[in-house]
């Protein structure tokens, strides 16, 4: 297994933990959030939350030394799942059309930093 991966154009993690890590060909990354990378502020509302987020990911990938492409599982935390599915989905839908992952929607009441998305990935690389 190798050390963590922290990447330099994706927000500051905000505890004591890599934004990714390589096991073997699977890439981890931790709990990816909207914030800014260069100011650490937060978009306002679900729609630009969502394009941030996925933005903050791409380059969390492409920092790891994999592609978007490589994605193979999303999990989506949502803070109000009845007032922004419909809009994550429509966006995710967007960035995720080619790349297809499995995906799985929670909402949960709150995530550390005010926040109303945030998305855990894993990435596959064929060796």
């Amino acid at each position: 297994m190798s050390d963590g991966i922290i990447a330099d154009h994706a927000p500051v993690a905000v505890g004591a933990y890599p934004h990714a890590r390589w096991a073997g060909p699977f890439l981890y990354l931790s709990g990816v959030g909207p914030r800014s990378p260069v100011d650490n502020s937060i978009p306002e509302g679900i729609e630009a939350q969502c394009h941030a987020v996925f933005a903050n990911v791409r380059q969390i990938i492409e920092a790891s030394g994999a592609t978007f492409e490589e994605l193979i599982d999303v999990t989506v935390f949502l803070t109000n799942m009845n007032r922004d599915f419909e809009i994550y989905n429509r966006i995710y839908g967007a960035y995720f059309a080619q790349v297809m992952p499995c995906r799985t929607t929670v909402e949960i009441s709150s995530l550390p930093t005010p926040i109303d998305i945030e998305l855990k990935c894993i990435a596959y690389r064929k060796l």
